[in-house]
């Protein structure tokens, strides 16, 4: 008996799952699963389903008009483009087609935007509000720390809730953390942090993990998650410091703009960010550089 041709959404299912082999961060793997999903109904207008040598250029055109008619930001645009030329790629691999159209497709360009930064009086005053347990939570040495690593050491939000205990060396303060692309990196984390990591560590619940025992924990004796952390950064963010634009990243941004403004080079900037390109780095001079406008005028008597 015949077998019938693999679907769309079977295809999709099975390139998913291929990415995931590949560990590729759960955040990630859903934002691919919805823009697929989404592109799989668009196709499939109308109950007719082409097959996957049928989509064409003038197709994915027409497709890529629908999403500037919905009015979708360039950045989500360029993000489901991403994801359709890697599906294409999937299916170059699996022998289905023969090129890949996605690649001639053009996408928005994404305009520059500076990312808001604290200031260091406003960070301090948030992290020390975190630190004096001025809101009542049940894990407030757990919460203190996630806010000194973040700031501390300049993790992003994946980065810190995947430490493990085995990735800490107390003794010389340095971190070994997992970025983007399972690359690995030592990076330092600052004198805060280790108060807040000694407090912590005394009052954490055991967990019996061997050498995969999660840093951070949630109430159930788990890995706290990343929407777990995101979750108390904004409250704190919002009932401390009543700013509810505050999130891990901005942390981030703080810890690499901060040091810049203290002297620190670039290139050093880099490495502890994690960053593959220095360009992505050098936002933060153009963010350095506003602050110096804005003391300049504020300062200067022939501003």
């Amino acid at each position: 008996m015949p077998t019938s041709s693999p679907t769309l959404a079977d295809w999709t299912h099975e390139y998913l799952a291929e990415r995931a082999r590949e560990n590729v961060s759960p955040h990630t793997l859903r934002n691919y699963g919805t823009d697929l999903e989404q592109f799989v109904e668009y196709l499939s207008r109308g109950g007719n389903e082409p097959a996957v040598t049928a989509i064409d250029l003038l197709l994915l055109r027409e497709w890529l008009g629908e999403l500037h008619d919905r009015g979708l930001a360039a950045v989500s645009i360029r993000r489901k483009v991403a994801c359709i030329r890697s599906w294409f790629q999937f299916l170059l691999r699996r022998g289905q087609v023969e090129l890949n159209p996605a690649k001639l497709l053009r996408t928005p360009k994404v305009p520059q935007r500076l990312p808001k930064v604290p200031s260091e009086e406003q960070t301090n005053r948030l992290i020390d509000g975190v630190a004096s347990q001025k809101l009542p939570r049940p894990h407030p040495e757990r919460d203190w720390l996630i806010f000194e690593l973040l700031y501390g050491a300049g993790l992003r939000i994946s980065e810190l809730v995947g430490l493990n205990l085995a990735d800490i060396d107390q003794r010389d303060g340095w971190l070994r953390v997992r970025g983007k692309g399972k690359k690995e990196r030592i990076v330092p984390f600052s004198g805060g942090a280790a108060t807040a990591l000694a407090a912590y560590l005394e009052v954490r619940p055991p967990v019996v993990l061997a050498d995969q025992a999660p840093l951070l924990v949630n109430h159930r004796g788990g890995r706290l998650t990343d929407r777990g952390a995101r979750g108390i950064i904004a409250l704190y963010a919002r009932m401390l410091e009543g700013d509810s634009s505050i999130h891990p990243h901005t942390l981030r941004h703080a810890f690499a703009t901060h040091l810049l403004s203290a002297g620190a080079d670039l290139r050093s900037i880099q490495e502890l960010l994690g960053h593959s390109l220095l360009s992505t780095t050098q936002k933060y001079t153009q963010v350095s550089l506003e602050g110096l406008i804005e003391v300049y005028d504020k300062a200067h008597p022939k501003a």
